[in-house]
């Protein structure tokens, strides 16, 4: 099957995403997006209608770095842009994004025409590490199509949030992208979020996660496709490689048809109880 972006033919029911696990050139975009230029190749020659990479994958996720924050047409990004023209694939990538308020971790999908069709930048920053000290939060989903499918973006520590995957959902996404760099020490939890996001949200959820060691962390791969059922349909070893995943719509639509959770759902009920628990709260402050 050749590589689609939202102009595709929308009755083609399965794409296949290719997750470029791919460790980073410590700082030095040139020579990342120099070795990612192989990875979208070899993902273009395999069918995959789009690859996908880590957080901040062009320099290293780094949450107290200013080094090499770009505007959105700065090289980082139109470099993506002419790999995925080149290539006829679509290309999500993560970079640290100028802003008028200070730098974004930001996401970016690029068709397979080399337009920018999505951007959404990072909701919660890692205060752990104090990425809320040297970042600006982003305000807005990321949405996109792919094929048939309606696709949403979320960023590493995200996926601690069900609120947003859950809103997502209620969009209609069908597939969340979660690009990350998640350490390896904590790789349980990766596995145990992408596994629950996309159980509770009938949806799929693409984890793209980096490996190596870097002077912030050492990192384990394990990138990771998890089907509407929680199911893992794809996934990687700790090394740099690819993976493929076909996502199937008919799947999407007989799993959430055969059991509707989502008809259970009482979301006013829940806005009810979320302001009682406010004002309780509201009482109780000295």
């Amino acid at each position: 099957m050749p590589p689609t972006d939202s102009s595709c033919d929308e009755e083609l029911p399965k794409i296949r995403v290719c997750s470029a696990q791919i460790s980073s050139i410590w700082e030095n975009p040139e020579k990342t997006l120099s070795k990612a230029e192989q990875f979208i190749r070899h993902a273009a020659r395999s069918g995959a209608d789009i690859c996908c990479f880590p957080e901040q994958f062009a320099t290293g996720w780094d949450p107290e770095s200013v080094l090499n924050v770009q505007q959105p047409d700065g090289p980082i990004v139109n470099t993506l842009r002419t790999f995925a023209a080149d290539s006829n694939i679509a290309i999500l990538g993560s970079f640290r994004e100028a802003s008028p308020q200070g730098p974004r971790n930001t996401a970016i999908t690029i068709g397979n025409d080399g337009t920018v069709i999505s951007q959404y930048s990072k909701l919660h920053l890692f205060s752990h590490a104090r990425e809320n000290e040297f970042f600006r939060p982003g305000t807005v989903l990321g949405t996109f199509s792919l094929g048939p499918f309606s696709c949403g973006i979320a960023i590493c520590y995200d996926l601690r949030f069900p609120e947003l995957f859950r809103i997502y959902a209620r969009k209609g996404a069908g597939v969340i992208f979660v690009p990350a760099a998640w350490p390896e020490n904590r790789i349980r939890h990766w596995e145990l979020f992408i596994r629950a996001r996309a159980a509770e949200n009938q949806v799929y959820v693409v984890g793209v996660n980096t490996t190596g060691t870097t002077p912030v962390d050492k990192y384990a791969g394990a990138s990771m496709t998890a089907d509407p059922q929680g199911n893992i349909i794809g996934r990687a070893g700790e090394s740099e490689q690819l993976i493929f995943s076909d996502l199937d719509l008919l799947t999407l639509e007989d799993t959430r048809r055969l059991f509707p959770v989502a008809t259970d759902r009482k979301d006013e009920l829940y806005k009810t109880l979320s302001n009682t628990v406010d004002r309780e709260r509201g009482t109780r402050e000295p």
